[in-house]
């Protein structure tokens, strides 16, 4: 997984765009559709293609949304649509035929492959995720049972038989920090711009945010001072951080936001388009939405920290 995406050769962005899909013409989403409707039927299912969705004779609704995404990044193009198509309506018929993992996996298994994620509000229904915990403004960690094919959200219902909680949650943020650095790749410039980027097919890669005091010094080796880190999760399978030490953290909070809202941008899982102030496990939002833009917002306190930095490395000028 590459860290900055080269598009495949598709039609022009003057070509009229899909509602549903923007990042699709008009005729690339209806050939999309098609290779999802010929997926579905070789695995023996009619389905009636909506906009966002199809549906089966019974009822039950397959979202398009991360396959349409997965497919419109694929740098080798259209050309593997289909395949991509066709082991995506594997995958999720199998999931869906099969019996629950609840059901088969002894708990003491279960707990082995519990892990925290970091997911957008969207989509998250606070009746059956009561004990999502909050941890940035739009932003919730859940658990998450890890399945080879699959990754199970698990509801208030699906862990009231596994345990207390609080010992579910230690667990997987345990299993979190065990698990390897896939991918790290360090973007640097001239102006002093400066952060670190990890990627990975894991699904957790973002959601290493929550142990982030981990993931830093398995990369730098050193620990994260006080005064912490710049954080940006754009979607599931990276996670950007920049160690603050100097007033290098101001052409890197500017590249971290716009390098955040490229990523997040049609992203198969994305979570968050901003850049965050790590301290000592808490996040801040650094950035937020301006019309069609962003813009960074800094409060008091990262105002104060910015003007120490200064003051540290022009100690004449006091």
């Amino acid at each position: 997984m590459g860290l900055f995406r080269r598009g495949p050769k598709r039609d022009s962005r003057d070509a009229p765009r899909d509602l549903a899909f923007p990042f699709f013409s008009v005729d690339e989403a209806a050939r999309f559709r098609s290779q999802v409707r010929e997926a579905f039927a070789e695995h023996g299912l009619e389905v009636t293609l909506y906009a966002d969705q199809v549906t089966d004779s019974s009822g039950r609704q397959f979202g398009l949304g991360n396959l349409a995404a997965v497919c419109h990044h694929d740098e080798r193009g259209p050309r593997v649509w289909g395949d991509l198509a066709r082991r995506h309506a594997g995958m999720v018929l199998r999931t869906m035929d099969s019996p629950s993992a609840l059901d088969t996996l002894p708990p003491e298994q279960i707990r082995a492959q519990l892990y925290p994620r970091v997911i957008s509000e969207d989509g998250l229904d606070p009746q059956t995720f009561g004990y999502a915990r909050s941890v940035a403004p739009g932003l919730y960690e859940v658990l998450a049972l890890d399945l080879p094919e699959s990754v199970m959200m698990l509801t208030d219902e699906a862990l009231e038989p596994l345990g207390r909680l609080q010992h579910l949650r230690e667990r997987a943020l345990s299993n979190l920090q065990e698990l390897p650095i896939e991918g790290h790749e360090t973007v640097k410039d001239s102006d002093g711009t400066r952060f670190e980027v990890l990627l990975g097919d894991s699904f957790y890669t973002a959601s290493r945010v929550l142990s982030l005091d981990t993931v830093v010094r398995k990369v730098t080796g050193r620990p994260i001072p006080p005064d912490g880190a710049l954080v940006a999760m754009p979607f599931r399978h990276q996670l950007a951080f920049h160690v603050i030490h100097d007033t290098s953290i101001i052409p890197t909070l500017t590249a971290m936001t716009a390098f955040a809202a490229s990523g997040y941008e049609d992203a198969p899982g994305a979570v968050s388009p901003y850049v965050y102030w790590w301290r000592a496990g808490a996040l801040t939002q650094l950035s937020a939405r301006d019309g069609e833009g962003l813009r960074i917002v800094v409060g008091d306190d990262f105002h104060e920290l910015l003007e120490r930095l200064a003051r540290q490395e022009s100690p004449d000028d006091i």
